[in-house]
């Protein structure tokens, strides 16, 4: 008896940012976020999920390493909660295949670098939670089911939903409320892109997990931030995308990210995700904004930007970035520059503003877009072999 279910899920960045939990079991948040998800053409987790009678054990890899379940207690709160759910579709159901109790081998890649501050962990374990709710025919819908992700990492949950996404940071002390709620639909508006900068693919000197529990307890501007500022913004953020107010989402994106890394160096010891490349690009784009808003930057934890823009502007920016940064490799699966004529430099565009770096200095550059959530994929695209092995191991 063998059951399979292979999946993607995207990356989400957020434009409204969560930092701080209220409860570090449960992973509650201590304020409410906000997100883009992006294309899973250009960034991707894929997971193929196999229940076997065969198996001997659970297993799992990761990137086509085997790692150790046992000791990764956000995983074994997914698959707890989740073959808790389907042991009682089993009870109430007595035709209903007993899968709840078969050994499972679990194989996960990411088309991108893990641990680099490009939400590897939120399309992980986003796309774990959906492959295994598809394997055990969970009925549940996506919110719900956020709430089982978000137990793996907290920003996964909001890659359950394609388009704008909010996580509801929720009051209750069980996070029977805390949950993803999707605000706008990856057609709402489909004139909305990004740029992602890869400064660095390397792992992160400080982990979100450690550097934002810090942050609780040691920044004061953190309370502002929790009791003030989001509330509002969220509030602000919701409107501006409802009304495709670029400027407003721009000017909200950057106040927001310039906040979180404020709250970073508020923290003691202080927490440095941005380098020398990431406030060159900042400096960059507020002076290509100097007589009026067209893109916004944001920075999560790590040093990698990512800059939202009308399609109208992409060219034109990537123009900017590609004086500044020479060098980056650059996928133009979307046709940016099939018909551009733009010059690197805008005529206005003060070009002191930031030096240029030598060659490599921004490793790749990836032009995306809002697009869907999970997708289910066909046997023939699973990662398992056989005999349950990868087919690919490091």
């Amino acid at each position: 008896m063998t059951f399979e279910a292979t999946c993607t899920a995207p990356v989400n960045i957020a434009v409204v940012k969560y930092w701080g939990k209220r409860d570090t079991s449960l992973i509650l948040p201590t304020n409410s976020s906000l997100s883009v998800t992006l294309s899973q053409d250009q960034l991707h987790s894929k997971t193929t999920i196999r229940a076997s009678a065969d198996f001997t054990s659970d297993r799992l890899w990761l990137n086509g390493i085997e790692e150790s379940i046992t000791s990764n207690k956000r995983l074994v709160a997914c698959l707890r909660e989740t073959r808790a759910l389907r042991t009682k579709i089993e009870a109430e159901d007595a035709s209903a295949p007993k899968l709840a109790h078969l050994n499972i081998h679990i194989c996960s890649e990411n088309n991108f670098p893990t641990a680099a501050g490009l939400a590897s962990s939120a399309s992980g374990y986003a796309c774990l939670v959906y492959t295994l709710s598809k394997l055990f025919q969970l009925p549940l819908d996506a919110s719900d089911l956020s709430i089982v992700a978000r137990q793996g990492s907290g920003s996964a949950c909001r890659s359950l939903f394609g388009g704008f996404v909010a996580w509801e940071m929720g009051e209750r002390a069980d996070g029977s409320d805390s949950k993803a709620v999707q605000i706008a639909p990856e057609t709402h508006w489909p004139d909305l892109q990004a740029l992602i900068c890869v400064v660095s693919d390397e792992k992160k000197g400080t982990s979100s997990t450690e550097g934002m529990q810090l942050t609780v307890k040691t920044s004061p501007l953190l309370q502002e931030r929790i009791k003030n500022v989001v509330p509002q913004r969220m509030d602000e953020m919701i409107d501006a995308i409802k009304n495709k107010d670029f400027p407003k989402f721009a000017e909200l994106t950057m106040r927001d990210s310039n906040q979180f890394h404020a709250v970073c160096l508020d923290t003691y010891p202080p927490i440095f995700y941005m380098n020398d490349i990431s406030r060159a690009i900042i400096r960059i784009i507020t002076e290509y904004n100097r007589d009026g808003i067209k893109a916004a930057y944001t920075y999560d934890a790590g040093p990698n930007a990512v800059i939202y823009a009308p399609a109208a502007n992409m060219a034109e920016i990537y123009g900017l970035l590609s004086h500044y940064f020479p060098g980056a490799a650059f996928d133009d699966s979307l046709g940016l520059l099939e018909n551009s004529t733009s010059s690197p430099l805008p005529a206005t565009f003060d070009q002191h503003v930031s030096p240029v770096f030598p060659q490599g200095s921004v490793k790749q550059i990836l032009h995306t877009k809002a697009d869907d959530g999970p997708r289910v994929l066909s046997p023939e695209q699973g990662l398992l072999n056989a005999e349950g092995l990868p087919k690919r191991l490091a």
